[in-house]
């Protein structure tokens, strides 16, 4: 079985300016995702897409493949999905390839591990034999109850329940709970996600991921070395 792993590493971060080689515990951030995949006991290729030739420099220094991506899906409004579609494409159109199963890595999530991604593959695998036909990392929120948010386009609040037949707590129960998509890891059929044009499928599970942290700010970053420096430290002990 072909398992392609897809880390898309764009060079126009504008929130953290080259985010995604910016050094992350004295390594480039995008180098967390790669070790990931290589050292997974089920990913067989790992390619990295970019349009920057100073991310593609460092991710060769780093031993990884990268598929050049067109700038036209380098913007900053070019969604996820597309990016994966053309490295798929490129690879059957240059290469006769194509895999049996893809795995997004999403390189703002340095947390997840080898051991984490495989726990993923691994309830993959259990679930496709019940009609699974993807898993992507989530997060519980906690249901409905008495939930607000902030509209960020409108800048009013929202409810997220009928606040007008007010539900009491302890029939909360009966609400769905949250969840949020953590960014970390998306498993999927290639036959499945040619079809959705999507790497979630029809028939998703959830991953619930204990490696949750996506960087997007400093002290993110900051947070994030933190734990990795805690992690290291604890295996130097063992």
């Amino acid at each position: 079985m072909e398992i392609l792993a897809i880390i898309p590493v764009r060079g126009g971060s504008k929130g953290i300016p080259g985010k995604n080689i910016k050094l992350l515990a004295n390594r480039p951030l995008v180098a967390y995702s790669i070790d990931a995949a290589k050292n997974s006991k089920y990913v067989t290729r790992t390619v990295v897409s970019t349009e920057s030739p100073q991310i593609k420099q460092v991710v060769q220094a780093l031993g990884a493949e990268v598929i050049d991506r067109p700038q036209e899906l380098a913007q900053d409004e070019t969604k996820t999905a597309p990016v994966l579609l053309q490295v798929l494409d490129y690879l059957k159109q240059n290469e006769d390839y194509e895999p049996d199963i893809v795995v997004l890595l999403q390189a703002t999530c340095p947390l997840r591990d080898s051991k984490e991604l495989d726990r993923a593959f691994e309830l993959f695998f259990e679930c496709e034999k019940h009609g699974c036909d993807s898993v992507f990392a989530g997060k519980m929120l906690g249901d409905t109850h008495s939930k607000w948010r902030k509209n960020p386009d409108t800048g009013r609040y929202e409810c997220l329940y009928d606040y007008r037949n007010r539900p009491r707590r302890q029939d909360t129960d009966r609400h769905f709970p949250m969840l949020r998509e953590t960014g970390a890891t998306y498993i999927i059929k290639t036959s499945v996600m040619k079809e959705v044009k999507d790497f979630i499928g029809k028939y998703p599970e959830v991953y619930f991921d204990g490696t949750c942290l996506d960087i997007d700010t400093v002290e993110d970053f900051e947070a994030a070395a933190a734990l990795i420096e805690q992690r290291q430290a604890k295996k130097d002990m063992e």
